[in-house]
């Protein structure tokens, strides 16, 4: 796919290479791996359609990222208000069969500790521990200040011990 004078984006190689920590990163943000799977597919496609206004090719792995953050935080928008305003006859959220054998006791627990985290919290540790992404990737997947993210990521730990050691508040 062309970008800018001569330059390419090679989609198929970045699908290949980052599909599967995209989907690891939704699934620590929206908890359901058909959920983060449908994220990171539209995130995909959505780049397709628009990677001719990528002026900077090696943006591409941010723009990625940031997206399936984006996406993410509107698949929790989404279920936030569909349990306001439930639907007559709904029946609720079934879990995926392969969910019970995705985690284990102690990857259960952390994880509900990180529920417990306010929102930013969840996306900073998300960013840094699950996806491994360096404090200045970070500061461009969330458009936040650099001392924001060392600030959040200290204080999202501290909260993070607390639970685990004291459960939730």
């Amino acid at each position: 796919m062309a970008v800018g004078p001569g330059r390419v984006v090679d989609v198929s190689a970045l699908f290949a290479e980052h599909h599967l920590a995209l989907v690891r990163l939704a699934v620590v943000l929206v908890d359901d791996r058909a959920a983060a799977e449908d994220v990171v597919q539209d995130v995909f496609a959505d780049f397709v359609r628009h990677a001719g206004r990528l002026r900077d090719p090696d943006a591409a792995l941010g723009y990625l990222r940031r997206s399936t953050v984006n996406a993410a935080r509107s698949v929790l928008r989404r279920r936030r208000t569909e349990r306001q305003h439930p639907h007559a006859g709904d029946t609720g959220t079934i879990e995926g069969a392969d969910a019970s054998t995705m985690r284990a006791a102690e990857r259960d627990r952390v994880m509900r500790a990180v529920r417990n985290l306010a929102p930013r919290d969840q996306q900073v540790l998300a960013l840094r521990y699950w996806a491994e992404l360096s404090d200045t990737e970070i500061v461009h997947a969330l458009n936040i200040a650099p001392g924001t993210v060392r600030s959040t990521i200290s204080r999202a730990l501290d909260k993070l011990e607390r639970i685990l050691k004291d459960g939730p508040e």
